[in-house]
């Protein structure tokens, strides 16, 4: 069994990744994932990979049929934990992988809320995410055609499953990232 660690998790989005915006969704989500591990006392270098890898395959396999189960795969090959693999099974609905523990909850919680804390912090002036708060994401949350392909109920119910309110859950996320806004050009 392979402990994840960021540096190979890194080398294995360079040699998987090659669209920059997809590069940073997974920094974004790596940031949210341990700031949610840091908040509940879990591994933050665990939780962390978890975001780091959960769409590595997904240029490559864009469409449901393979995508996780192609880099569940590539990871399960590489010596990864099982409960690693489950985690990035769980990011995605159409797996049906019961999201049975706070880290599955954790990561379908993060992944869309970070696509639309972008989308909100481009629609932005300065198109920082320093300027955006939660009240100008909530208030996005309800127009249904800004980011219309985010998924507002996966949104809400990440929050609603990792116990917290949608408030709190969009301020963990958004503070996460703006820790990291550099990284993410943002």
């Amino acid at each position: 069994m392979k402990l994840p660690n960021r540096a190979h998790a890194l080398a294995l989005l360079d040699e998987w990744v090659e669209n920059p915006n997809l590069k940073k969704h997974m920094l974004a989500v790596e940031a949210a994932m341990r700031s949610y591990a840091k908040l509940f006392k879990q591994d933050e270098e665990f939780w962390g990979c978890v975001g780091l890898l959960h769409d590595f395959d997904y240029e490559r396999f864009p469409d449901a049929k393979h995508h996780p189960y192609e880099g569940v795969k590539v990871l399960e090959r590489l010596g990864y934990p099982d409960e690693f693999l489950k985690a990035v099974l769980a990011h995605s609905t159409h797996t049906a992988e019961p999201r049975d523990s706070l880290l599955k909850k954790a990561i379908y919680a993060v992944d869309e809320l970070c696509g639309f804390l972008v989308a909100v912090a481009l629609v932005r002036p300065a198109k920082q995410l320093q300027d955006v708060s939660v009240d100008a994401v909530k208030k996005k949350l309800k127009e249904k055609s800004f980011a219309a392909k985010i998924n507002r109920e996966e949104i809400i119910g990440g929050a609603n499953e990792l116990e917290i309110t949608l408030e709190q859950h969009i301020q963990n996320v958004l503070t996460a990232m703006q820790n990291i806004h550099s990284q993410l050009g943002l």
